[in-house]
């Protein structure tokens, strides 16, 4: 596992990121910013940071709880408590501050040796709300949401968007209610570069292998929608 360390732009201390690279570094690569659900972390979003890397570019998942605890990886298999103390986390986070983190992990990416300036953001559940806004305010080439949740309070302001963005949105998702996706999904709509995908019949974490609510077919087709897009903008 790598580690690297990336100090925080207020000057209150530094986080730690996992660090996936890909295999072949002979020439620059774009890199990834991939923002973690509610359970830090965990081996899920190192595994997902490795997924990206496979296709060929630096992925990097910054610790956005530091601030409460370093180093939070909780098993959303393991029990109610797990979840219990996952919330905790994401109702104790600052976002704002979150968002000064994932600017400074963004700036991290363009310095890496090896990377050719592209830097794009990826991200799930809370991670998917983060990328949303790091969409209307980052300087970022890309960015993915996977069932971001709170993105209908978002969207108004979807004109702000100036990148090319995804959001792949699960129509069953019991965390964004039919309402709040008709919402976000006419926000989008027209838009010249945002563009929500509904998957039907599928659950919030669709993507997370291995999850109960894992749906092989929506996943392989985000995923692919997913791929293009880094490849399109990234290099």
């Amino acid at each position: 596992m790598t580690q690297i360390t990336i100090p925080a732009t207020d000057g209150s201390g530094s986080f730690q990121a996992y660090l996936a690279a890909p295999a072949d570094t002979s020439t620059p690569k774009g890199a990834v910013v991939m923002i973690q659900e509610i359970f830090g972390v965990n081996r899920t979003m190192r595994a997902l940071s490795d997924w990206v890397a496979s296709m060929g570019y630096f992925a990097i998942a910054p610790d956005l709880f530091w601030r409460q605890q370093p180093g939070v990886e909780l098993d959303p298999d393991a029990g109610q408590t797990e979840w219990e103390k996952a919330f905790a986390y994401m109702n104790g986070m600052d976002q704002a501050k979150g968002m000064e983190d994932l600017k400074a992990t963004i700036a991290a990416a363009r310095a890496l040796p090896g990377c050719n300036g592209k830097v794009g953001s990826m991200g799930f559940c809370l991670g998917g709300r983060l990328a949303v806004m790091l969409a209307l305010d980052s300087d970022a080439q890309c960015h993915i949401s996977y069932y971001g949740v709170g993105l209908d309070g978002l969207l108004g302001d979807a004109a702000k968007i100036t990148a090319p963005t995804i959001l792949h949105i699960a129509e069953k998702d019991k965390f964004v209610p039919p309402e709040a996706r008709a919402k976000i999904v006419a926000a989008l709509e027209g838009h010249g570069l945002a563009k929500a995908y509904v998957y039907p019949g599928v659950d919030h974490a669709f993507a997370r292998l291995n999850a109960h609510s894992y749906d092989a077919r929506a996943a392989t087709i985000a995923a692919g929608r997913s791929a293009e897009l880094l490849v399109k903008t990234l290099g």
